[in-house]
């Protein structure tokens, strides 16, 4: 055997050699570029998915008013056919605790609400307030400060874009339904809101949660008993202590359920005009 082929065959062995110890000097090299590669094609279509979304999410969530009650104040809805549906809405929040706890009642019976919200409420419980529109209820405006006093125009202008603003920074909504503090309808807060076309919601049953005095049976009596088809029933669950309507809202809802009614949303009920 010449020393040529000594020299050749010991430079291929010790070749095979480095060639090993780089492959196990880094074991993981070929599995990390794997999974970057991985990676880079998992979070584009991500990304695709959720640039996708939010348009189409925007658009359900842009409560607009049927042409008949633009510039409209509504207290109840004659629904064709008499349909015995019913719309439970809700003021003041959103509100540490009480909205939550409404939130599980409505979520457990299967309902949906229509929540007024006061600006500065919201500003405080923004998580709240998502959480309200993920569930699937409708969102209508109800000033930023809840004043009651008479307003000139461009005061009443900025309680009600200002709390639009920030529903709609907040959680993507855009509504054209609003309701005035205490239902004062002469203070110029309507009037700001008639002149940019809203429907002005008021109501035609009152569970009265806002008496002090009143057990919350009588709120449950108070909405059972006036209850009737196309109804807008007013309750609370901020501007102050509302455990009384928590503790009311399941017999509400069972006992308008046994009376054969549907609950829809405000912006559904005014769709179903006669």
């Amino acid at each position: 055997m010449s020393p040529n082929y000594n020299s050749i065959k010991i430079i291929s062995i010790a070749t095979i050699v480095l060639s090993l110890n780089a492959c196990s000097s880094n074991p993981n090299t070929p599995q990390l570029k794997i999974n970057s590669e991985s990676l880079k094609v998992a979070i584009p279509n991500n990304q695709v998915n959720l640039k996708s979304q939010p348009p189409a999410k925007v658009e359900t969530l842009n409560f607009t008013v049927p042409a008949k009650y633009q510039a409209k104040t509504v207290y109840q809805v004659a629904p064709s056919n008499k349909e015995k549906v019913i719309a439970l809405t809700i003021d003041d929040g959103p509100w540490p605790k009480t909205t939550a706890e409404m939130l599980d009642i409505l979520k457990q019976n299967h309902v949906k609400a229509t929540f007024f919200w006061v600006g500065s409420a919201l500003q405080e419980n923004p998580e709240i307030g998502k959480r309200v529109v993920a569930e699937g209820h409708a969102i209508g405006n109800h000033t930023w400060h809840h004043w009651y006093r008479k307003m000139d125009e461009f005061t009443a202008k900025s309680e009600i874009e200002k709390t639009n603003e920030l529903i709609y920074q907040t959680t993507g909504v855009k509504t054209s339904f609003f309701r005035p503090p205490g239902g004062y309808l002469n203070n110029g807060l309507a009037a700001y809101a008639k002149s940019q076309k809203n429907s002005v919601v008021m109501w035609s049953v009152t569970s009265a949660d806002t008496d002090p005095r009143a057990k919350y049976q009588v709120f449950v009596k108070n909405v059972i008993r006036d209850a009737k088809p196309g109804a807008i029933v007013l309750m609370h669950d901020g501007g102050g202590n509302r455990e009384r309507t928590v503790k009311a809202l399941p017999e509400i809802i069972s006992g308008l359920k046994q009376q054969g009614y549907r609950f829809v949303t405000v912006p559904e009920l005014l769709e179903m005009q006669q």
